[in-house]
């Protein structure tokens, strides 16, 4: 990943909070409405937990009413927050390294102040938009290109022994600690294998 891009430039500005008391069902409402996949958990300003679509399919799996069950009671904590002018890279690093795909955005000021959610998304397709415009500017470049390629460098450089960077898989799209060069492409140990 490129350091010059930072966390801020690929954030999306908006959340969904939710509080700990409410129940799984409204919430799911709620996300369903909003058209998200994660909502922040928040006592006042402070988040304190993050519930995603994955902890509801596991409360679904062991048949938990959503009813009945508490937001508090769902969520992942504590949350992880980043400041927003830091690297895309460390967030990236971070997700891969914690084993997360959302991040809490703080301002640089004033941690309490959030200034969104960091999604696993976020980092691939800001990963993927920067390698298609290097691919574009591997030749004559359209004009607005090198914009589209300051957005975010998945620069995963490969060392003498083949091993490159943490960054994104170009086959499976998966975060990945390590990369290798196979026929021209950076790819995870697992598609390696295949």
């Amino acid at each position: 990943m490129e350091r010059d891009v930072s966390i801020r430039d690929v954030t999306a500005r908006e959340f969904v909070g939710v509080s700990e008391s409410d129940s799984v069902r409204s919430t799911v409402r709620l996300m369903h409405e909003e058209d998200v996949g994660s909502v922040l958990v928040m006592r006042g300003r402070t988040p304190v937990g993050i519930m995603t679509e994955r902890d509801i399919l596991e409360m679904v799996a062991e048949g938990r009413d959503p009813e009945s069950t508490a937001v508090e009671d769902l969520m992942t904590k504590p949350v992880i927050t980043m400041g927003a002018s830091r690297p895309l890279a460390d967030a990236a690093e971070t997700m891969s390294r914690e084993e997360i795909r959302n991040v809490v955005v703080t301002d640089d000021t004033d941690d309490e102040e959030i200034v969104g959610v960091l999604t696993e998304r976020d980092v691939i397709e800001a990963a993927s938009t920067l390698q298609a415009s290097r691919s574009l500017t591997s030749g004559a470049a359209p004009e607005g290109v090198a914009t589209a390629a300051s957005a975010v460098e998945s620069e995963a450089s490969v060392t003498e022994d083949g091993y490159g960077t943490q960054g994104v898989c170009e086959l499976c799209g998966a975060l990945a600690d390590s990369l290798h060069d196979s026929n021209g492409q950076l790819i995870c140990s697992d598609c390696r294998q295949v």
